[in-house]
């Protein structure tokens, strides 16, 4: 059996998007595992609210798993605002909207809204709107200044005002998409590929380290009386002659004393981590076979296989290459026990 895949060979097995399992993990700990779990929730909310365009506001109060917050949250992350634009939106916000009102367009009708709190809140932020890190797992029900900000980010870009920011003409569209069930799900899972700031820095690394823990305590479980570690070094393999140890996401010792390096990756969204481990690749396999060792990878998430060329720089210098899913793990298990007893 072949352990070496090319990129397409990978992605027939990956599942790119954050698996069930992975995304129950420490959900406390980050934001995006809330909104995966509950992204087809909020598309089917938005799918039903087609009999007016706040129709949303009584779907939602009749779902228990998706509260005002959250279903905000999810706004703000397909428009890629978050609360520092949204504050800048703050600032001009009376030559935007005269006497508060908003005047759009909404499936051939035009209908007008009035702003009931961002007027005169003191600060229009991530924490004033309760989706902050802090707050955001707290269930909030629908408040004015969250009901004003979901209405802006539906129907920002079908305004009529001739003053609207080009920000929010460009990314406040998805109240277009209601009832559009089709349109809605290619329009969400797409957008969230490429999820902005409002959950990448901290959270990517976050989900970094979940995923290798993820791997570790498989590898832990499946092979008895190996020492699996996570952020482990391998006697011998350094970077600059023997002055810095090499640290792996993962690191597999046999009883046998084989020692194995485990790079992890599952990035739902794009960023440069592939593109370091790619850095990486090439060295650290020619280090680990002078030294008799093996390396392997787990890579997943739709983010990753947007990096083509980095891809195919980590297939090409693995000597096991896996996605994220139980058979693929299964795969990796029995790659470290053939070579073990090698």
């Amino acid at each position: 059996m072949s352990y070496k895949r090319t990129p397409s060979e990978l992605q027939k097995h990956a599942t790119l998007f954050w698996p069930s399992d992975l995304a129950a993990k420490e959900q406390s700990a980050s934001i995006i595992p809330k909104l995966i779990a509950t992204q087809d929730k909020f598309i089917s909310v938005l799918h039903v609210s087609d009999s007016s365009p706040d129709a949303w506001k009584n779907v939602l109060a009749a779902t228990k798993e998706l509260h005002a917050n959250l279903f905000l949250k999810h706004l703000m992350v397909l428009a890629d605002l978050g609360g520092e634009p949204m504050q800048r939106i703050k600032a001009g916000f009376k030559e935007i909207f005269p006497n508060r009102i908003m005047k759009y367009g909404w499936k051939g009708r035009h209908y007008e809204y009035t702003f009931q709190a961002i007027p005169t809140t003191a600060r229009l932020t991530n924490r004033a709107l309760h989706v902050d890190g802090k707050h955001f797992h707290k269930k909030h029900d629908l408040e004015p200044l969250i009901e004003d900000v979901v209405m802006l980010l539906l129907h920002g870009a079908a305004s009529l005002s001739g003053s609207i920011p080009d920000i929010v003409r460009d990314r406040c569209v998805i109240g277009a998409l209601i009832g559009e069930k089709t349109e809605l799900e290619k329009f969400v899972k797409q957008r969230y590929i490429w999820v902005s700031r409002i959950t990448g820095g901290a959270t990517s690394n976050t989900m970094g380290q979940i995923a290798q823990d993820y791997v570790r305590d498989i590898l832990v479980d499946r092979l008895p009386g190996w020492k699996v570690t996570r952020n482990g070094s391998i006697p011998g393999i350094s970077q600059n002659s023997g002055i810095t140890d090499i640290s792996f996401d993962v690191v597999a010792r046999s009883p046998n004393q084989k020692w194995f390096g485990v790079e992890v990756s599952f990035q739902f969204t794009t960023n440069s981590v592939i593109e370091r481990k790619a850095g990486q690749a090439e060295g650290r396999q020619r280090v680990l076979h002078n030294a008799g060792h093996k390396i392997a990878y787990v890579i997943d998430g739709a983010g990753n296989f947007a990096r083509s060329s980095a891809l195919n720089t980590i297939c090409k210098n693995s000597d096991c290459t896996v996605a994220f899913t139980p058979s693929e793990i299964d795969l990796l298990v029995g790659f470290l026990i053939k070579h073990s007893k090698q």
